[in-house]
């Protein structure tokens, strides 16, 4: 399983789709995610979206696009990229994005079982 996390608000418009993401392809060649055990480490990117905001769980498995895992920032980690569409019969599970009295970012219960890493 993979996340990507997004605005709620956008999240409603697209969810009925039965595809989307062509935007975010447009604009930046791929959809970007992250696995459970790195999420905490891209988290920091949303500290200023004041948005509500969703992870959508998606099963690679059931994706009609290739993910490739690719290190594009050379910080030794490798982070799923999606190039193509996200058919949302992979979006397995929706998660609210969720924060501390700070606007740091805390793991969801559901998520809990994955060590990060």
């Amino acid at each position: 399983m993979i996340l990507h996390c997004t605005k709620k608000s956008r999240w409603e418009k697209i969810r009925h789709k039965i595809t989307w993401g062509e935007d975010l392809i447009e604009t930046d060649g791929c959809i970007h995610c992250s696995s459970v055990e790195y999420f905490w480490r891209v988290a920091p990117n949303f500290r200023y979206v004041t948005d509500d905001m969703v992870l959508l769980c998606i099963d690679e498995d059931k994706l009609i696009s290739e993910v490739r895992y690719e290190d594009s920032d050379n910080c030794g980690r490798c982070y799923p990229h999606i190039y193509g569409v996200i058919n949302n019969s992979a979006i397995i599970n929706t998660l609210p994005y969720l924060r501390d009295i700070n606007g740091q970012f805390i793991k969801n219960p559901e998520l809990m079982y994955v060590e990060d890493k």
